[in-house]
């Protein structure tokens, strides 16, 4: 009794380690931008289980095809499993800071006013392979100091940012945030219609040919209307300061989801989404200052949500929309208004969320007369003064 006692305690060890090793390796695989979530984490514990666990070179094929979604997974996973289960090489990423998700690697772009320059540097993952353990344990200054300024950016203000260089990472930083964010808000979504029931009627007239035994089964799967994101973002004066990585957000996202639209607004409503689904982002900019005349003017913000209820309204709105509000809520119409058109917006969606940079300030309150008018109606009402309040939407979208 005491040895077979002594046995179940070793494989209860045995199974502990072997359980804690792949939460690390899961783990290491969302460091490096791979999209691997509870579902994921669920069918790789079943693979571990099962008899392949014995056999790497099965195993690692396993796994590969378990987590790898992209062309991109796909070239990078093997080494990740040597570096992490084999010990032959290293993996490492720079994440942006704070933020607990992974990022994966981005170009960074220079943007000067409407002209803009690309360049290419790596702002995400960083991968060093070598042969000798001296090697191995060495940490390029170069890149540590990257990482600093990464997690410094996406703490800081924008409205704190005066450097060119340090606005142009900004930049392509919020440009990558949306793209990731993206793909993972999909990847939930694949996992939440993967529920599948048996359709009953179609098997039945599928199998008259077998005597009516239900040889062939015929499934039913969950349809879902996809999330729909409308994005206005107020780019009057008083908003100045933070319009343009917001802009650069914003065409992260249009590039990205299949189901969103933008708007600008100032002292009038102006649809952009055409032009910021543009790949490129300098013709995407310089379509949009063709557009968006009157910027950095004064804001009627009832004034363009009467404009998109009446004209936009019915054609992007559905049952799954969220509309995100980007403003300081300073609006020189009148509060009425307001109060009206927020209300009607309301009942037409499933989420109005108001992102108000002025919440991250010290001593912030929402006085301004549009913004209480504005609030009744409002779900979320969260800050977005700089790369962590952005990346916090991610799971309030995610439950949506």
């Amino acid at each position: 009794m005491g040895c077979a006692q002594s046995d179940a305690g070793d494989l209860n060890q045995a199974s502990a380690r072997m359980a804690h090793r792949l939460s690390g390796f899961l783990s290491t695989l969302r460091n490096n931008a791979f999209a691997v979530g509870l579902k994921e984490t669920e069918d790789a514990a079943q693979v571990l289980a099962s008899a392949l666990a014995s056999r790497p070179a099965v195993l690692r094929a396993a796994l590969k095809a378990l987590v790898c979604a992209r062309r991109s997974d796909w070239l990078k996973f093997d080494d990740i499993f040597d570096a992490y289960w084999l010990r032959r090489g290293m993996r490492r990423v720079v994440p942006l800071a704070n933020a607990g998700r992974a990022m994966k690697q981005a170009e960074r772009r220079q943007l000067a006013g409407p002209e803009a320059l690309q360049r290419e540097a790596g702002l995400g993952e960083e991968v060093a392979t070598s042969n000798g353990d001296a090697d191995r344990n060495a940490t390029p200054p170069a890149r540590m100091q990257g990482a600093a300024r990464a997690e410094r950016l996406s703490e800081t203000d924008f409205r704190k940012l005066h450097d060119p260089e340090a606005i142009a990472e900004a930049h392509a930083l919020a440009a990558q945030l949306a793209r990731c964010m993206r793909s993972r808000l999909s990847r939930r979504e694949r996992a939440r219609l993967k529920g599948q029931r048996i359709d009953l009627r179609r098997t039945i007239r599928r199998n008259v040919s077998h005597g009516g035994m239900p040889i062939e089964r015929m499934w039913r799967r969950k349809k879902r209307k996809p999330l729909r994101l409308i994005v206005l973002l107020d780019a009057s004066g008083s908003m100045s300061l933070y319009t343009s990585v917001f802009v650069r957000f914003i065409h992260g996202v249009l590039d990205e989801f299949r189901e969103a639209e933008a708007f600008l607004f100032h002292t009038r409503l102006v649809h952009v989404s055409a032009a910021l689904r543009e790949k490129d982002a300098a013709r995407a900019l310089d379509r949009l200052s063709l557009l968006a005349q009157g910027v950095g003017g004064g804001t009627r913000i009832g004034e363009s949500l009467a404009a998109f209820n009446r004209w936009h309204a019915k054609g992007v709105i559905h049952s799954r929309t969220c509309m995100m509000i980007i403003s300081d809520g300073y609006d020189t119409g009148t509060p009425q208004v307001m109060a009206a058109e927020m209300q009607q917006l309301a009942k037409r969606c499933k989420r109005i969320v108001w992102l108000n940079p002025m919440i991250g300030w010290d001593g912030y309150a929402p006085t301004a007369r549009g913004m209480q008018a504005a609030l009744p109606f409002v779900d979320l009402f969260a800050p977005a003064h700089n790369l962590q309040s952005l990346a916090a939407l991610e799971p309030y979208l995610a439950r949506l």
